[in-house]
């Protein structure tokens, strides 16, 4: 099968396709390889020696990216009195109780992030089956249970994610946009890599960090040299 203009130009400008990359020059070469028009999003996947069906293999956390995001974080907050006025004026997009449970279970389920006061946690419990599979039940281990609710619609929005290994012991995370400059996305990408690097679990044996890629929306996986990577 003859190969497209594009696929030409990839070949070309990938070369080997085991060769190993420094994060500046994979970046650099994500750039050149863009086609697209619209603002891609720059991933990094990590391989991680860990078995995340062993509960004390799990790795799971959050970080905040100092660049941001550049996405907007839709929040949605179960408080009640104070803490509602304070999520709201945090910038919550959605605060409720039992009105915000009903619209939840009539499918409203457009957000990024779901915090909850503890004393409302019995309400949100309702919701697991819909907030569970999405990846957005509230929980205390990533600060989305709290009283604190202000702060953490501000970190939300503010540039923080949720990591999270798959099944095969990979770790995917966005770390900003292409539009970014090279320092926003190196301070981001090194924040993620040392946020998963200090959520080692106690049962991950052997080397930890294994792999590492990165890659645009559109564009190819490049493989990063782990000996490089920050916290490697």
């Amino acid at each position: 099968m003859a190969q497209t203009k594009k696929q030409k130009m990839l070949a070309e400008k990938l070369g080997d396709n085991q060769a190993v990359h420094g994060f500046d020059d994979a970046l650099k070469l994500l750039r050149e390889l863009k086609t697209t028009k619209f603002d891609e999003t720059v991933e990094v996947s990590l391989n991680l020696g860990v078995d995340p069906r062993h509960a004390d293999q799990m790795v799971r956390g959050m970080v905040v990216l100092p660049s941001g995001t550049g996405k907007d974080v839709k929040v949605a907050v179960f408080a009640r009195g104070d803490k509602a006025e304070a999520a709201l004026a945090a910038g919550a997009d959605k605060v409720g109780a039992e009105d915000l449970l009903e619209d939840m279970q009539n499918g409203n389920l457009d957000y990024g992030r779901v915090i909850a006061t503890p004393d409302l946690m019995g309400l949100v419990g309702r919701l697991g089956k819909v907030l569970g599979p999405k990846g957005l039940m509230p929980n205390p281990k990533l600060g989305t249970v709290t009283p604190n609710v202000a702060e953490a619609v501000k970190a939300a929005k503010g540039g923080q994610i949720e990591f999270r290994v798959e099944k095969a012991g990979i770790i995917h995370g966005g770390i900003g946009k292409m539009s970014f400059s090279d320092e926003a996305l190196k301070a981001n990408f090194d924040a993620f890599v040392d946020a998963v690097v200090k959520a080692k679990p106690s049962g991950a044996k052997g080397k930890y960090l294994r792999k590492a890629g990165l890659s645009s929306s559109m564009g190819p996986g490049l493989k990063l040299d782990v000996a490089q990577v920050h916290g490697a």
